[in-house]
């Protein structure tokens, strides 16, 4: 039974029992293993197989290759992969990503251009955000791409792109707009810019986990980009880009349920089996405490992750905050939950002999991807200040249940209106 079982429907349980039945069978050990040796650059081999399962983008229409499912369906797919690590739960989930985009954005012809072949496994896409002058400041993007008549002419460099080495093409945001005292929010567009020579991939990071993923440095240098490629309307990347930070971070979310719920297995099973003091350390009221901490958060994240998708089906209006306060919680707590796992079975969880140690490597990133936690922090008060101070009448108003909840003066901020206030006050 998929760890989400109970929650889903028919449709979503049967695609969580394909993809855990795939994970558990058909995925090889020592290619997991050459990835985090990077001696694999780009798991094509396991993308092909989501592939051979029709497991891409599972909620896209049948007429472009996915299954007509929705986002309940994706995540409960997505927690499947999430145990194979973070590359390869990467690898599963950029579909679903540079696919909203096209989705939502692009024309026919780059539905069946590019959207089709990527969810039949034929095209690897990868999704280009980042430069090397900054991170979370996307507006402040330089890349550029000028505009020469029947062609963009792009130049720039992006870095940190999860998927370049594999990547037959990239979703790109480029400033498009020059004039200095534009708008930021008017400023970028969004293209499909397809390998060729004049873009250089460059596989270069000695990272620390998610190894394997193909994550490198893309550097345009006069790529001529045909104006059919452009994503949406020009100048309005923004359009987009807002629309894509819903699958950004749920997909960096629903993965990690796999990748917990693994590691807590093993330690479980190890601290059941692991004498010291003359009795399994399972029964230490440490240990029990540990684990009942990492479970907990454990089943939390997976009632986040399946809100936010159940959010997402709905197109709620508050989906933009549990969006993201779903990606914080989550990676947060995969990160403790790593932890824990490693603390309960001590000295031998620091070593490769279990994968515990590669656990906490690749939950580190999870918390700086996609948007850094405290990015999502941000986001999430910007979003409930609007929802608090744009419906004040929609509940119960608590404030009258205070003993002295007529002292108007003692809510007031401003000295003139306070005194007012505070002669109009019935004296107690």
């Amino acid at each position: 039974m998929s760890y989400f079982d109970f929650m889903l429907n028919d449709n979503a349980r049967a695609v969580a029992d394909e993809a855990r039945e795939m994970v558990k069978n058909e995925i090889d050990p020592e290619y997991i293993k050459a990835m985090d040796r990077d001696e694999v650059k780009f798991p094509k081999k396991i993308y092909e197989t989501y592939a051979k399962h029709n497991l891409l983008g599972v909620r896209f229409p049948k007429k472009y290759g996915g299954r007509g499912l929705n986002w309940v369906s994706s995540i409960a797919a997505q927690a499947e992969i999430g145990c194979l690590g973070t590359s390869c739960g990467c690898a599963f989930v950029m579909p679903d990503i540079v696919g909203e985009a096209l989705f939502h954005f692009g024309t026919e012809e780059q539905k069946q251009k590019f959207l089709k072949p990527m969810l039949q496994g034929k095209l690897v896409s990868a999704e280009a955000l980042t430069e090397p002058r900054g991170g979370s400041d996307f507006f402040g993007a330089t890349s550029k791409a000028e505009d020469k008549g029947d062609h963009f002419l792009v130049n720039g460099q992006k870095r940190f792109v999860v998927g370049a080495e594999g990547a037959d093409f990239f979703l790109v945001y480029v400033r498009t707009n020059f004039e200095p005292d534009s708008d930021p929010y008017q400023r970028i567009s969004t293209l499909i810019i397809e390998r060729s020579p004049g873009v250089e991939v460059s596989y270069l990071y000695g990272l620390m986990g998610t190894r394997g993923g193909g994550t490198g440095r893309l550097t345009f240098r006069d790529v001529q980009v045909p104006k059919e490629n452009l994503v949406g309307p020009l100048h309005g990347g923004a359009l987009v880009f807002h629309r894509m930070m819903v699958p950004e971070r749920l997909c960096s979310a629903a993965p990690v349920i796999g990748g917990m719920r693994s590691v807590l297995e093993i330690a479980a099973r190890y601290s059941d089996k692991r004498v010291a003091f003359g009795q399994t350390i399972r029964k230490f009221q440490a240990v029990n405490s540990m684990l009942a901490q990492g479970v907990t958060l454990l089943d939390a994240s997976a009632a986040m992750v399946f809100q936010a998708a159940l959010a997402a089906d709905a197109d709620h209006p508050k989906l933009r905050r549990i969006v993201s306060e779903t990606k914080k919680f989550v990676t947060d707590a995969n990160w403790e939950v790593a932890n824990i796992a490693m603390q309960i079975m001590g000295g031998i969880g620091y070593t490769d002999v279990y994968p515990i140690e590669r656990a906490v490597r690749d939950a580190r990133l999870c918390q700086i991807w996609t948007g850094t936690n405290q990015i999502m922090d941000q986001l999430i008060q910007h979003e409930y200040y609007k929802e608090v101070l744009g419906d004040t009448n929609k509940y119960r108003d608590i404030e009258k249940d205070a003993m002295s909840a007529d002292m108007k003066h003692e809510k007031i901020f401003d000295d003139e209106e306070m005194w007012k206030a505070h002669e109009e006050t019935p004296k107690k």
